[in-house]
């Protein structure tokens, strides 16, 4: 009998030669919303795997005037399925620019998680000091500022949200264009708090590393102590799935060069792709297998970079 080829198996003959866990598949898992495929990664999940970047949508709560990216619901418990499906325990929601700076949902969605969840808000240069107490002690552990949507906070006002969260010890999360990164060099090498970058710098094909924003992000990284997000390979990739691979050129001279600042995140549930073009979220995880292959490496990546980044 002829053996039919999955997209899973394709996979990983592309990124390791051989199926994955000596040609034996997972089990398949239920169909998640705003997720294509069923299937459970082939990669080994350690215990206390983070989701570092994705987003909740509820049409409970009004969208700022001015964002462009109005997606459907994306509720917590959808969430739940896509957990269970990959196996990861611990997650990072971000707030998306559809809400602007009303960070409600985001925060009625972290206490929902419980402990193993963090936050990212969106906030300006009016946020008090208190509000920034009351969003701590409800688990949001930086701010999202980006040039790519509109919606969130003014750019003028993240080195001034800067200053007011250092004490608290955020960081701003960033989501730009490889131009716009090299045109805020100087502002982002001044910030009181390290740069967490989202979907790897937002660097264009095909340049992916040479791009001059690569050593822009570089630099950050060994002076001022950035982050960089795995996420986002379906975004920019020319060549798109199974193997992405021109994106996992990018990530994996980020791993080359410092692995110990790296997390992964899967951009859940992929509001910028079309309702009927979602990626697969087990096959952006199983990525991991070709940008890191020592399963150590897989682990600080998902495990105790988070950790320490977002103090679970």
């Amino acid at each position: 009998m002829t053996k039919l080829t999955t997209r899973r198996d394709h996979l990983a003959l592309l990124v390791a030669g051989v199926a994955l866990g000596a040609g034996t598949r997972r089990a398949s898992a239920q169909a998640v919303r705003w997720s294509a495929g069923t299937e459970r990664p082939s990669i080994t999940i350690p215990l206390n795997a983070t989701d570092c970047h994705h987003h909740i949508y509820d049409a409970r709560f009004p969208p700022s005037p001015s964002a462009t990216l109005r997606p459907p619901d994306a509720s917590a418990e959808d969430y739940r399925q896509l957990q269970r499906r990959l196996g990861l325990t611990r997650n990072v929601v971000v707030q998306p620019s559809t809400y602007g700076i009303d960070n409600r949902l985001l925060v009625e969605s972290v206490r929902a998680f419980g402990d193993s969840a963090r936050g990212i808000a969106m906030l300006d240069a009016t946020v008090t000091s208190a509000e920034l107490q009351r969003l701590h002690e409800a688990g949001i552990r930086g701010v999202r500022f980006g040039t790519r949507l509109p919606g969130g906070a003014s750019m003028d006002d993240m080195e001034p949200v800067a200053r007011k969260i250092a004490e608290l010890g955020w960081h701003i999360q960033l989501v730009s264009e490889g131009e716009k990164i090299v045109e805020l060099r100087d502002v982002l090498e001044r910030l009181p708090v390290p740069v967490v970058f989202d979907h790897m710098g937002h660097l264009p094909e095909p340049a992916g590393p040479d791009h001059p924003a690569f050593r822009v992000i570089a630099n950050l990284i060994e002076t001022r102590g950035a982050w960089v997000k795995l996420t986002g390979a379906y975004i920019l990739s020319k060549v798109g799935p199974p193997s992405y691979a021109d994106r996992s050129r990018l990530a994996r001279a980020y791993v080359k060069f410092a692995p110990e600042r790296l997390v992964w995140g899967s951009d859940w549930p992929h509001p910028t792709s079309p309702v009927d073009a979602k990626p697969d979220d087990a096959i952006l995880l199983d990525l991991l297998a070709d940008w890191a292959p020592d399963p150590k490496l897989q682990a600080r990546i998902l495990v105790s970079n988070p950790a320490t980044l977002y103090g679970f």
